[in-house]
């Protein structure tokens, strides 16, 4: 598949661990140049070893304790992807060392715009996004919650930087919880059903390596007949559901357990706790 070509300016990547990898990994494919290059920050030597390449500036805390400083020296676009309890200690540490016209990216859950905006100097601009695991393939979905600094143009930078791992929604602050809950944990969901799947093959008799071909490829192969079908996944099932059939037996039992109503109680409480996590 064939992508628009992605012009980026200095990017900063402060905590290149699983998320910050994914992320320097999509600014890094054919059709992305980055004007000045990429500088990302991990703690040990070793990962910092790992995370060189042509075109990234890898740089280790305990070779030089300012690195993180170093990193976003001149960076426009400065991505905190480190844990939440000390995103607001880095913006702390990095503030007066950012550009005039940084703009300041967390990756974080429950770490709010308001609350980075507050630590930081009001010139620079600030916003949250949710990126998914599916983004370290390249199809991630990433929700983007701009801070009240932000213009219209900040964003859609953005939203181009993140375009890099897959695709984007732009979103209110107050929506982004809702978003975490549905794609942020959504890929746990999906790999919890298809363990579920799996062992109910093996209680029919299937090896575990013969269950785990046929659940595994039924999901890439539904999922990829999704993606280049017209189709809505309603109608998709329809075709494979005959009248009186097997299929239409077995979506029956599933009907009675009202996954509606499981989806909603399972989303509902991602939520609060997102909501709690924002609170502490």
């Amino acid at each position: 598949m064939s992508r628009d070509s992605v012009t980026l300016p200095t990017t900063a990547v402060l905590g290149a661990g699983a998320m910050g990898g994914a992320i320097v990994s999509g600014m890094l494919a054919p059709h992305v140049t980055v004007t000045g290059g990429i500088r990302v920050t991990n703690r040990s030597r070793e990962k910092a070893a790992a995370t060189a390449r042509p075109g990234v500036v890898s740089l280790a805390l305990a070779d030089d304790p300012d690195a993180n400083r170093v990193a976003v020296d001149g960076a426009r676009i400065v991505i905190a992807a480190v844990k939440p309890a000390m995103i607001l200690d880095l913006l702390r540490e990095v503030a007066d060392a950012l550009a005039d016209d940084a703009i300041v990216v967390s990756v974080a859950a429950g770490i709010t715009t308001a609350a980075m905006e507050a630590v930081l100097p009001e010139r620079v601009v600030v916003l949250r996004a949710m990126p998914n695991t599916p983004a370290h393939v390249g199809l991630g979905v990433t929700g983007i919650a701009p801070g009240v600094r932000a213009t219209d143009a900040d964003t859609t930078l953005i939203e181009s930087l993140f375009r890099t791992v897959g695709e984007t929604i732009t979103l209110t602050e107050d929506r982004i919880d809702a978003l975490s809950a549905v794609s942020g944990s959504g890929p746990a969901y999906v790999f919890l059903f298809m363990e579920k799947f799996t062992e109910a093959a093996v209680g029919l008799g299937f090896t575990v390596a013969e269950a785990r071909l046929m659940v595994e490829s039924t999901f890439r192969g539904a999922s990829e007949l999704l993606a280049q079908s017209p189709s809505s996944p309603t109608e998709l099932r329809r075709q494979v559901t005959s009248p009186q059939g097997t299929t239409e037996r077995a979506i029956a039992v599933l009907d009675k357990a009202d996954l509606t109503e499981l989806f909603e109680r399972a989303t509902a409480a991602a939520i609060a706790r997102a909501r709690e996590l924002s609170r502490s």
